[in-house]
């Protein structure tokens, strides 16, 4: 097998990288391919290839979910952990502790999946933006906001709305320690009423 043809295999499947000869996952270009059609296949790279910046941003923009795989500094790279959360919103666990204060990556990563906003800086569950947005996504978050939002009718107006889309905005409601005139907003009831 030549390099032209370990090219063709990669470019069709990244994971192919794993079958290809050892000499094949040293080779820069060949790595680069596979991780732009699969981001998972840099763990089949040679090591010095998982600490090369360019290869795991082009890894991670597949899938955040390689930050398990490279050296630990990518952990602290701003570009990386935003590249990162943009495809896999547990990134952000996965971030150094600097960058979960970081807005804009908390901001992206509740973008994709509201439970985000559990590994994210303390300051970010009282962020009404950044709570707006995470219950976009996951009407449960509501249980681990800042109590000052928790009552925000807004807030819970966008978590039972998600919650309608999965068939759960009553549970939500049930689950919610809302203030008496929420659990009873005609808004709120109507959302709640409207999937029974």
């Amino acid at each position: 097998m030549d390099k032209k043809e370990a090219l063709k295999i990669v470019k069709n499947d990244g994971e192919e990288l794993k079958n290809l000869p050892d000499h094949f996952k040293k080779d820069k270009e060949i790595v680069l391919e596979a991780v732009k059609k699969d981001g998972l296949a840099i763990g089949y790279a040679e090591e010095s290839l998982k600490k090369d910046r360019e290869i795991v941003l082009t890894a991670v923009k597949q899938w955040g979910l390689v930050l398990d795989f490279i050296d630990n500094r990518f952990k602290k790279d701003r570009e990386i952990i935003l590249e990162a959360v943009k495809t896999w919103h547990g990134a952000l666990k996965l971030a150094d502790e600097s960058l979960k204060k970081d807005r804009e990556i908390v901001l992206e990563a509740v973008k994709h999946g509201g439970i985000a906003l559990h590994d994210a800086d303390k300051i970010f569950k009282k962020d009404k933006e950044i709570v707006l947005e995470a219950v976009k996504q996951d009407g449960y978050v509501l249980a681990i906001i800042d109590e000052s939002l928790q009552n925000d009718k807004e807030i819970v107006l966008e978590a039972v709305k998600q919650g309608l889309t999965d068939g759960k905005s009553r549970d939500i409601l049930e689950f919610l320690h809302l203030n008496h005139s929420l659990r009873n907003d005609p808004d709120i009831l109507a959302i709640v009423n409207k999937k029974k």
